[in-house]
């Protein structure tokens, strides 16, 4: 049974990797029992990730987010899923041409690129050591390919770049010059530099579930921690930075919370919620 919950806030979006997800990729107890209590008394979870659906997919249904009516908003929002239904609420790919424009740059600039397909990562690289990190995060077995160009031929939401955090600081810059207003790139994280369509991240595909739900930014609470969590913080009602975030996010959010170490989400929910 389903109580509707006396709170304003209607809509909890989560990102997951140094949010939702401790450092070792699980859940604690308090914090899966606090969501699960959330969702008892009607707020709809949004798990909003980098990640592609595949990599959300155990954690989306650890959190019965299907019984409960939650969503997924995949490649920071080139994908947008009600995970009760199934049904697809939102895709856009990159536009196929600019590829090959992704690949020359990262190939003169000596870095490594990856895609996804499936359960899949597929790239040229399969040594990389933050391919490898993308691959446990996700669960996700890494299918190496002897040219990436011809070993994709479907639609991509996403392309990452990976590399030691000062050269692609360097590089980020460079790229987006190069993206032709189709696509823009940013990093994640220090290692990890994210090309999606253009018009993609967290705030505006949001919005996206919101319509859905007949609902404004007014109601919902954001959690993160990373630099593509920034445009969702600070388009909630209550934009949360975790206390492991980095100080941008933190000088971009209405509350700090706890880290994700202790149960950071909990205290919101808690705190703002029940």
């Amino acid at each position: 049974m389903i109580i509707t919950t006396d709170s304003k806030y209607k809509v909890l979006a989560l990102d997951i990797d140094g949010t939702l997800a401790r450092n070792d990729r699980t859940i604690s107890d308090n914090t899966r029992q606090t969501l699960l209590q959330a969702q008892q008394q009607g707020t709809r979870i949004v798990i909003a990730s980098g990640r592609p659906a595949f990599g959300i997919r155990p954690l989306a249904d650890e959190l019965q987010l299907a019984r409960y009516g939650g969503f997924v908003l995949a490649y920071n929002g080139a994908e947008i899923y009600d995970w009760q239904s199934g049904e697809a609420l939102y895709q856009k790919p990159l536009s196929k041409d600019i590829i090959p424009v992704i690949y020359d740059k990262c190939s003169t600039a000596g870095l490594d690129v990856m895609t996804y397909c499936g359960s899949e990562i597929v790239t040229e690289s399969a040594t990389n050591q933050y391919i490898q990190l993308s691959s446990k995060r996700n669960g996700m077995k890494i299918r190496c390919v002897s040219s990436f160009l011809d070993g994709i031929d479907y639609p991509i939401f996403k392309c990452m770049i990976v590399g030691e955090p000062s050269q692609l600081a360097q590089f980020e810059p460079l790229l987006n010059s190069y993206l032709s207003g189709k696509a823009i790139a940013y990093r994640s994280e220090p290692f990890y530099l994210e090309v999606v369509p253009l018009g993609i991240d967290k705030a505006s595909c949001l919005e996206v579930i919101l319509s859905h739900l007949s609902l404004t930014a007014d109601s919902l609470i954001a959690c993160g921690d990373g630099y593509n969590d920034i445009s969702m913080i600070r388009f909630a009602g209550l934009g949360v930075a975790m206390e492991n975030a980095n100080e941008l996010v933190k000088k971009s959010a209405d509350y700090i919370t706890l880290s994700n170490e202790a149960d950071g989400v909990a205290a919101v929910v808690r705190k703002f919620i029940l």
